[in-house]
């Protein structure tokens, strides 16, 4: 929200205060308490006036310090809250001359009594400050904000605030945390996170679920504004050395996700959204694959699954649908999972509207009465996921769905929040509208969870929903500039914290050219989760050209022998919440050419992927220091450089990051299976001191010696395979007998040492 007019003057009907002095500083058990009046006090007469600002400082974890900016404080909490793990505590107050300071691990806050100051330092270097006219207090025609401007270095870049569809970098842009249903071409967003993260070793997190306002080096071009309708901001900041540390803190302190099974990294196909279909049009379609020998893991039954104006009932249309437990049994002796739309909507025509009213789990006005409309669905209310009843009378719903065999569940919608309504346990309504996702989505989790396995295909979500993985992108259009779009969105929601994410491969409104189509697929098989889908037309490829069946078979079982490496990322984002699909900048942080990077990306840690955005397949990508393979073509390039590249439909740059061990597994047809057996290691550019864990929990270590490279493993299994790349010569050391083979081999041993020796 826009305060100033220019940098001098306050915009009209805008009244001001901000501290000028730490009158009072109050140490408190690994905390502090500072009380700042917004004018100078020169004698006891200032003293019997404000406003003044109390400022509590504390730590919740190591490298964390939590900020709470008050004004009045006899304002009733009524929630809801994100839920923030603070069992870390960890400040110790300190004290120097004209300061207090609060220490949490390697970050400090430091805070100048005369005049007013706030620095964050770690290793001795500010990393960001609040200073004079930055914290305080402003009335807008009588309604209260509170505000917080933090300083931007020179070459500092903003990046998070959830899955945001403009250009990567945030700098130079006005964001409202305020979920919308606005599609992926403006700078409205289905997944608002009230966390930026920065390249300057920092990143914060304001803790507030409602409306956050964002000026990110756009009112002040040297700061981040951001401030809160209300009497009171918190916010946080986390500390990293680099990007990805900052992401494994904050994410240790707003929650991790689960651990997708399996199954759900292989291609989902759907019916599309309001495209005619039955049994025999499915059948139709997963026996269409089958004959082409196209992998398929996941058939998903879009909307008109339920009959319509009747979403969501949860009951099979009888007319397309005579048996569905039939059907679905059917479906899965052929080896599918199963999922089914849902959304958190009651139609006025369902039954279920009736129950809800009767039972009290719909949401209400002020007045009592149901509130409803006619967007979506005439007549429709809203599941209010606040009152416990109504959350266990909704999971009853999909406990039955699954009795009957379903697997998951595509959770759309819960954006479009009123906040004109009373919620059943008296949480603020405005609090509530991003809230909401969290409520619904952690609601169709759990049900999930408790039979096993757990994965949702989620549209809206805040922070703290990175819990309930998967995430996809929303409705885009089928051209290459939302392809770009997408992309964008979802390195951006990585960066706030997400580790899972997907989008509908060929774009939702419209139908792609073959072309678009072709390329699309690519990027969407080297995507964290991969779907095929649609809003008015299926999306089967030999309704495209024959040559889209060859590109999706190339891709899809590409895909399931990545899956060994691909399991690797997806555990790193569960322990560390490093996100799988990873913007250049989190990977290269001191390389300046990342830093606005984002029509590539890296899958995992070791590979580079650069998808193609044109019919031609005329590609440009950057390569960051050293000698990368291709691992489709098997050429080195060297970076740093910028390359120029042509690529064919079946193929996209995707290098091999220098030093790499990386696991191809046996099997292309499905992505869960043993990773172990039958594993083949490709050896990428070694050199001394290595150490990777690419499958089956046994390490590989690499040791120098002049012009060969020696590899042992811990805990070899009996018998491994290793393809050596980019190497002369390569010596297996069996029980002590040394054999010769040549340079590219694939090697078998039953010992636990290889001996290459490097092609210089």
């Amino acid at each position: 929200m826009k305060f100033s007019d220019g940098y001098w003057r306050l915009k009209p009907g805008v009244v001001a205060a901000h501290p000028v002095q730490a009158y009072d500083i109050t140490e408190e058990p690994g905390s502090l308490v500072v009380h700042a009046p917004a004018h100078p006090v020169r004698h006891r007469g200032d003293l019997l006036k404000g406003p003044v600002v109390t400022v509590r400082l504390s730590a919740p974890m190591p490298d964390v310090i939590r900020v709470r900016i008050t004004h009045f404080e006899g304002v009733a909490d009524r929630g809801p809250h994100f839920r923030i793990d603070d069992s870390g505590a960890d400040g110790k107050v300190s004290h120097e001359d004209g300061c207090a300071v609060l220490t949490s691990g390697a970050l400090s806050v430091r805070v100048h009594r005369d005049p007013w100051r706030v620095d964050f330092a770690a290793g001795g270097e500010v990393l960001t400050s609040s200073g004079a006219k930055g914290m305080g207090f402003l009335t807008v025609d009588g309604t209260h904000h509170v505000r917080e401007q933090l300083d931007l270095g020179v070459g500092d870049v903003v990046y998070g605030l959830g899955e945001r569809f403009g250009p990567l970098a945030r700098n130079g842009q006005e964001v409202d945390i305020w979920n919308a249903d606005g599609g992926s071409a403006t700078e409205q967003a289905y997944k608002n996170v009230p966390f930026y993260l920065t390249n300057a070793g920092y990143g914060v997190f304001v803790n507030h679920p409602g409306r956050v306002s964002f000026e990110v080096a756009s009112t002040v071009t040297s700061k981040v504004q951001f401030s809160v309708e209300g009497q009171s901001l918190e916010y946080f900041v986390v500390h990293g050395a680099t990007p990805k540390d900052v992401l494994r803190t904050y994410t240790a302190l707003t929650g991790r996700p689960s651990l997708p099974p399996a199954w759900s990294f292989g291609l989902w196909l759907t019916t599309s959204f309001t495209t005619s279909y039955d049994e025999e049009t499915i059948t139709g379609f997963v026996d269409g694959m089958a004959a082409r020998d196209l992998p398929l893991s996941v058939f998903h039954f879009d909307s008109f699954w339920m009959r319509g104006l009747h979403w969501c009932d949860f009951e099979w249309d009888p007319q397309a649908f005579p048996d569905p437990a039939g059907m679905l049994a059917r479906l899965k002796a052929r080896g599918l999972r199963i999922s089914v739309w849902i959304n958190p909507y009651i139609a006025q025509a369902s039954a279920m509207f009736a129950e809800g009213v009767a039972g009290g789990y719909l949401l209400r006005k002020p007045d009592g009465d149901v509130w409803q409309w006619d967007e979506w669905q005439p007549g429709m209310a809203l599941v209010d996921f606040t009152n416990p009843a109504a959350r266990a009378w909704y999971a009853a719903k999909l406990e039955k769905l699954l009795d009957q065999g379903v697997d998951c569940f595509k959770t759309d919608f819960g954006e479009r929040i009123p906040t004109d309504v009373a919620y059943h346990d008296g949480s603020d309504p405005e609090r509530m509208h991003n809230y909401y996702a969290h409520l619904y989505n952690e609601t169709v989790f759990e049900v999930l969870r408790r039979r096993g396995d757990a994965v949702v295909f989620a549209r809206s979500a805040t922070a703290g929903c990175q819990r309930f993985p998967v995430h996809w992108g929303g409705d885009c259009e089928s051209t290459y500039e939302a392809m770009a779009e997408s992309l964008r969105g979802g390195l951006s929601l990585g960066m706030s914290g997400f580790g899972f994410w997907s989008h509908d491969i060929g774009g939702f409104e419209g139908t792609p050219p073959a072309a678009l189509f072709k390329r699309w697929i690519a990027f969407g098989l080297l995507s964290s989760h991969s779907r095929l889908h649609g809003s008015r037309s299926y999306r089967v490829p030999w309704l495209f050209d024959e040559e889209s069946v060859d590109v999706l078979r190339r891709f899809a079982k590409l895909k399931a022998r990545l899956m060994p490496y691909l399991d690797q990322a997806a555990r790193q984002a569960v322990a560390e919440g490093v996100p799988v699909m990873r913007a250049m900048v989190l990977e290269f942080p001191d390389d300046p050419a990342c830093t606005h990077l984002e029509r590539q990306y890296m899958l995992g840690g070791s590979l580079l992927v650069a998808p193609v955005f044109s019919d031609d397949g005329e590609v440009s990508y950057y390569v960051p220091d050293g000698a990368w393979t291709d691992l489709l073509t098997g050429r080195t390039v060297r970076g740093p450089r910028w390359v120029r590249d042509r690529c064919g439909f079946l193929e996209l740059p995707v290098l091999v990051r220098p030093g790499t061990v990386l696991p191809l597994g046996a099997v292309d047809s499905r992505p869960d299976y043993d990773y172990a057996d039958g594993v083949t290691l490709h050896l990428y550019g070694l050199s001394e001191g290595i150490r990777v864990t690419p499958v089956g929990g046994t390490t590989f270590v690499t040791h120098r010696r002049g012009d060969h490279v020696l590899v042992e493993t811990s805990d070899p299994p009996s018998r491994w395979q290793v393809l050596v790349a980019g190497v002369h010569e390569v010596a297996v050391v069996n029980g002590g007998v040394v054999e010769a083979t040549p340079a590219g081999a694939l090697v078998r041993a039953d010992g636990n040492a290889v001996t290459l020796r490097i092609e210089e």
